[in-house]
């Protein structure tokens, strides 16, 4: 019972050096069930939900989650948009949940809850109203992002990672958020907010509460409008006959397979909004290219949330941004060389 010892110790004749097919299958077979068992073991672990969730989680609502998958057709290629979609209904994917698109799209279980646990922005237990995401990268801790954390735990009496008593809020804590030279930032029901003290948390947390406007302007706070160019011709993508949020485009050529088409994208960082002339099937990687030079935008970076490839624009004034080029995926990293102010 050596643990060091090889699973196919055994396997081979030591007399004449072959292999000896049924151990070898033997040992294959028990480390199958042994992989197997332990995986749906993690599954059942990991989809039990707390008992001391919010007491105004919804309960899931059978004929309201076959409406949601009929209504995209139960597209196996759609699992993202999906279970997008019913979070935002309980918010929070349940086990039920889980389980009734397995059985409804016929992909296994263990396809539903890999794509339901590989993105950041799906949850198996309930969130609260709110979601408030402080960044604890080496950037943000060294300007006092954990003084940040602990303000945030104080003033909501929750430790990150948990929900308020009246599900109102819940405070995670993440490695990196991919934008360093703003630090310490906290991302607020997917508004980056930069350079935050901790005097400015009471006020963040009150504007949460009341409702954040659901227009996005140069002058909200949680806004980043940045302006970019192709890194090759130093061409501006920028384009004010487009505007996406209320703000000028960024405006690329998109490839997916055989579709090529023009896509605009939301200028400001962090937001994932996009017009596409062609549809892209949610979960895929696509390709983008300079509308000018036609160069590929494509960087030398991964994703963190997804590992994608990233494609590299060029920030006016110093610096590159960073975006994933898997669809439905919101990674972002932001580099600059100098800041203003």
């Amino acid at each position: 019972n050596d643990p060091r010892r090889s699973p196919f110790h055994g396997c081979v004749d030591n007399n004449h050096g072959q292999a000896r097919t049924p151990l070898l299958l033997e040992a294959l077979f028990k480390n199958y069930l042994v992989a197997a068992e332990g995986r749906f073991g993690m599954i059942q672990q990991a989809m039990s939900v707390d008992p001391a969730s919010p007491p105004d989680s919804k309960v899931v609502d059978r004929q309201e989650i076959l409406q949601i998958l009929a209504d995209h057709g139960h597209d196996r290629g759609g699992l993202i948009a999906i279970l997008e979609e019913i979070q935002s209904r309980y918010g929070y994917l349940s086990e039920e949940a889980l389980r009734i698109v397995s059985a409804q799209t016929g992909r296994s279980l263990v396809d539903v809850y890999g794509i339901a646990t590989f993105y950041r922005a799906f949850s198996l237990v309930p969130r609260g109203k709110h979601l408030v995401c402080a960044c604890l990268g080496t950037a943000c801790h060294v300007r006092g992002a954990p003084r940040v954390v602990d303000e945030l735990e104080r003033q909501l009496g929750i430790q990150a990672g948990g929900t308020t008593p009246d599900g109102e809020f819940t405070l995670e804590t993440v490695n990196c958020l991919g934008a360093c030279a703003l630090g310490p930032v906290v991302v607020i029901d997917g508004r980056y907010f930069s350079k935050v003290g901790i005097s400015k948390i009471r006020q963040l947390l009150d504007q949460a509460s009341a409702g954040f406007s659901k227009t996005t302007s140069a002058e909200d706070d949680g806004a980043f409008p940045i302006l970019v160019s192709c890194p090759r011709c130093n061409h501006s993508l920028m384009d004010g006959d487009h505007p996406v949020n209320g703000l000028p485009s960024v405006r690329m050529i998109l490839a997916v397979g055989d579709a090529v088409g023009t896509c605009h994208c939301s200028s400001v960082y962090g937001a994932a909004d996009m017009a596409s002339e062609i549809t892209i099937p949610e979960g895929s990687v696509y390709a983008l290219f300079c509308p000018r030079c036609h160069g590929d935008l494509a960087g030398d970076w991964s994703c963190d949330d997804c590992g994608a490839p990233m494609a590299t624009l060029a920030v006016h004034g110093g610096g590159m941004v960073n975006v994933c080029r898997r669809r439905g995926c919101p990674g972002r990293r932001l580099d600059l060389e100098c800041i203003n102010g």
